[in-house]
């Protein structure tokens, strides 16, 4: 039986484990086989320390098939999804494990229109590469072009013409020494902001911080927020597709910041649909129900998210981790351009938690058990077998396991990027929160044994 080589985003694995430089060359094999002889493709990585193992793979399978690459070097996943569309590229290619751990690494590809591939595409690009049947012949060739990245740049100027900006608020840039150290620093200092700047040297080790944003991992940026008495601190993952942000009082949080930024766009866009995925909470739908807004759910995964928003006209795809999907950029993660729509409508930082405070508290959790990837499938099964017991309304089976109760839910589902089974909980009240989190956990344990 193939195995499918894409997950949830991509091609992802432990680098010299799941993820091999044979299994990359293959994979580039197959995606030049695919594109017309000729093509041309924009490359880029993160900061990881496998990033030229990798890379090279990948090349050198494109380049057996005819296909000329554009070697970026270091840039953030968004820059190189808005170029693979503004410079004319048949397809993009990013080389990153987004938020994992150093020794992760993996391949993600984007069409010339910059919105990623689809499951569709990514079948055929599996078919191929099981097929073994790759076209050969003349070999293409590569140039390195470093400095295209600060096109992106020239792109946000023209797209921000019409944003107001307060730009008397003190910025903490954090890149966790990630794809956009270096880089979105600069590109808020180019824009008139006061910048301080933290893990701003790209480093694949990532010795700043982990380079998966959020709450427990960025207590040193918000005690250097606290010590420079900034107002804002953006946060980036390993490849800036995700963004979280921090006030002088601590992390914003996910589901809030998701739910105040479309709150923002259905006000501006004339549009009343966020698509988002079923790990998304209630918020964001008590945040534009007034509004009018309607809110849809898919599968997990930007791409997914990118889709469902382009397929039914959304003023923006979301998804909880820190993903934004903006159509005015394009039908890609875009973290920085995110960034500036939310300082586009605010003038000052407080206005995000003075919102919180005049809407009805929900309380969010989740877990993670680690489960090898061979054992997921009949993990989730016995799952569903006992979940019974759990007596909900109704169940969700679009992706994974998603329970509804009256004023309640949980999701159960294997992660697509990583060997784990996700638990997520959301209720009025936090004591119901933590119960239905440790159902759900006690149901994948036991599912586990």
């Amino acid at each position: 039986m193939k195995r499918p080589i894409f997950g949830t985003s991509g091609v992802r694995g432990v680098v010299n484990q799941d993820l091999t430089p044979a299994l990359c060359t293959g994979v580039g094999m197959s995606l030049g086989t695919m594109l017309p002889e000729g093509s041309a493709v924009c490359l880029g990585t993160d900061s990881r320390l496998s990033r030229e193992l990798i890379k090279q793979a990948v090349i050198s399978g494109l380049t057996q098939c005819n296909i000329n690459v554009a070697d970026l070097d270091i840039v953030p996943t968004p820059a190189l999804a808005l170029l693979t569309r503004e410079m004319g590229f048949d397809a993009g290619i990013m080389i990153t494990a987004s938020h994992n751990p150093p020794e992760f690494n993996g391949i993600k590809l984007f069409n010339s229109n910059s919105i990623g591939f689809d499951r569709t595409q990514e079948v055929a690009v599996e078919d191929i590469f099981y097929s073994g049947k790759f076209r050969t012949g003349k070999t293409g060739q590569v140039e390195k072009v470093p400095g295209m990245k600060w096109k992106y740049l020239d792109f946000i100027k023209k797209s921000i013409q019409d944003f107001h900006f307060n730009r008397s608020l003190k910025l903490m840039i954090d890149p966790g020494n990630g794809a956009a150290a270096a880089f979105a620093s600069e590109i808020f200092k180019k824009l008139g902001f006061k910048v301080f700047a933290i893990n701003d040297v790209p480093d694949g080790r990532f010795p700043g911080r982990n380079p998966e944003p959020k709450e427990d991992t960025l207590a040193g940026t918000i005690a250097f927020l606290r010590q420079k008495n900034a107002d804002l601190a953006i946060c980036f993952d390993g490849d800036a597709d995700r963004v979280v942000f921090c006030d002088q009082k601590g992390f914003l949080g996910f589901n809030e910041m998701i739910a105040f930024i479309s709150r923002g766009l259905i006000q501006t866009s004339g549009k009343k649909t966020v698509a988002t995925t079923i790990e998304t909470g209630m918020l964001l739908d008590l945040a534009i129900e007034d509004l009018g807004g309607k809110v849809i759910r898919g599968r997990v995964g930007d791409v997914y998210a990118a889709h469902l928003a382009r397929d039914n006209d959304a003023a923006i795809g979301v998804e909880s981790v820190g993903v934004y999907i903006i159509p005015p950029a394009g039908y890609y993660p875009d973290s920085i351009f995110a960034a500036l729509t939310l300082l586009g409508s605010i003038r000052e930082v407080d206005e995000i938690r003075n919102y919180f405070s005049t809407i009805p508290r929900l309380y969010y959790d989740k877990s993670k058990i680690s489960c090898p990837n061979e054992l997921k499938s009949s993990v989730m099964q016995k799952v569903k077998e006992k979940s019974a017991s759990l007596n909900a309304a109704s169940i969700n089976e679009l992706d994974g396991l998603r329970f509804e109760f009256s004023d309640a839910w949980m999701l159960i589902r294997a992660s697509g990027t990583e060997p784990a089974i996700r638990v997520l909980a959301e209720s009025r009240a936090d004591v119901d929160t933590a119960q239905l989190l440790n159902k759900g956990i006690t149901l994948v344990q036991d599912a586990l044994k």
